[in-house]
């Protein structure tokens, strides 16, 4: 067996009503002023008053930051930094999806090491811990909350890139099933499949190991076996609470073992055309799913399992095939779009996106099949045309 490390940085708090534990949290970990980065759907949702009750019943003051985009960019992260250096903020609190928590992660960092966002992308760039940072997680998606990494578009070059560093771990999640019955069927389409992505890319990427592999395929089977409920009966508790829990495996299984090339080509999407991150995974999914099966045939036979299929009966390859033909119908009865052309990508920027895709050197890296410019052009392509 390869040598391998792991490190758990996070602690977690999860269930149902936990949320009103969220100032005892903050003294916890000797905060006296959060910068609250809140996602401005929680308002819409009516969401955002169960994290401030709580602390201004406690009477801890705090910053509310709401400037919170889909696919944010390096400057929001400058931007929610001075404004919690301005008024002395001395804990961040990231509430939302995964775009709010990576502000929050980033900010938290920023705080405390001189310079911008931009000057922190890549691999361990970041010199000195942030302030305390803690996670609530809305979605069930990302695994923002456990994961060492903080994803934003670079306004000048449009590409996509994330600040990775250890300081970046949030030092407590906060993980209640409730706040999340009320995020809308695509929504939880789009984050489930992202979260699904995560473990499944985890699991077949060549840095996995053994903790990996376990949070990868807990993730797969408890998100491919409550997605469809949790899509179609938002407030099933049962359902949101093993979606939620699936995200975190997925979030522990990325932080340990990596994704591979479904998110290097998703990136594009998002840098060119903000398309949401979950959604160009879900999109792409399938295909690289089906051009990845022969870089690892028992593994894909694995997933088979962990999602419930019957892989009694066939050969190895068989069993495989079953996970990519899964995965499809599982997108597919979640109301995920079948090709890039349903998304408006030009056809004519496909070199322009593998070009890109290719830059993205940590996934493309961890893909269980070597993957060259020509074949991210050519499933680009099968993906624009869609399955027809």
């Amino acid at each position: 067996m390869a040598s391998f490390s792991f490190k758990l940085a996070t602690s977690i708090r999860f269930g149902v009503g936990v949320i009103d534990e969220l100032p005892d949290a903050v003294k916890k970990l000797k905060g006296t002023k959060p910068l609250l980065v809140a996602d401005p759907s929680l308002r819409k949702a009516g969401l955002l008053n169960k994290l401030e009750e709580p602390l201004k019943k406690t009477g801890i003051l705090y910053v509310l930051f709401e400037e919170v985009d889909p696919e944010p960019g390096l400057k929001l992260a400058d931007r929610a930094t001075e404004i919690a250096r301005k008024n002395g903020c001395d804990c961040v609190i990231g509430a939302g999806g995964g775009s709010a928590m990576d502000i929050a992660k980033a900010t938290a960092v920023l705080l405390t090491n001189k310079g911008k966002a931009v000057d922190y992308v890549g691999l361990n760039k970041v010199e000195k811990p942030g302030v305390p940072k803690i996670m609530v997680p809305t979605t069930a998606g990302t695994g923002s909350e456990v994961t060492f990494t903080a994803v934003f578009i670079n306004e000048k070059t449009k590409s996509k890139g994330g600040i990775n560093a250890d300081f970046l771990y949030p030092e407590l999640a906060i993980l209640d099933p409730a706040l999340t019955t009320s995020v809308p069927p695509l929504v939880t389409a789009y984050t489930g499949i992202d979260a699904f992505t995560h473990a499944l890319e985890a699991f077949v990427s060549r840095a996995a190991q053994p903790f990996s592999d376990l949070w990868a395929l807990e993730g797969i089977r408890l998100i491919s076996g409550s997605l469809r409920r949790a899509y179609c009966q938002g407030d099933d508790l049962e359902a949101r609470s093993d979606m939620l829990f699936g995200s975190l495996y997925g979030g522990l299984a990325l932080a340990t073992a990596g994704v591979g090339l479904v998110h290097a080509m998703a990136y594009p999407l998002g840098g060119l055309y903000r398309i949401p991150h979950g959604l160009a995974n879900a999109v792409l999914l399938p295909y690289v799913m089906v051009y990845n099966l022969v870089g690892d045939l028992p593994k894909f036979a694995t997933i088979t399992e962990a999602m419930g299929e019957d892989v009694s009966h066939g050969s190895l390859r068989e069993a495989a095939e079953i996970a990519c033909e899964a995965a499809r119908l599982l997108c597919a009865d979640v109301g995920i779009p079948e090709s890039l052309k349903d998304l408006n990508i030009p056809k004519k920027d496909i070199p322009k996106m593998a070009k890109i895709a290719m830059t993205v050197a940590r996934p493309i890296a961890n893909n269980p099949r070597t993957v060259t410019v020509d074949e991210v052009i050519a499933l680009y392509e099968m993906a624009y045309e869609g399955l027809d």
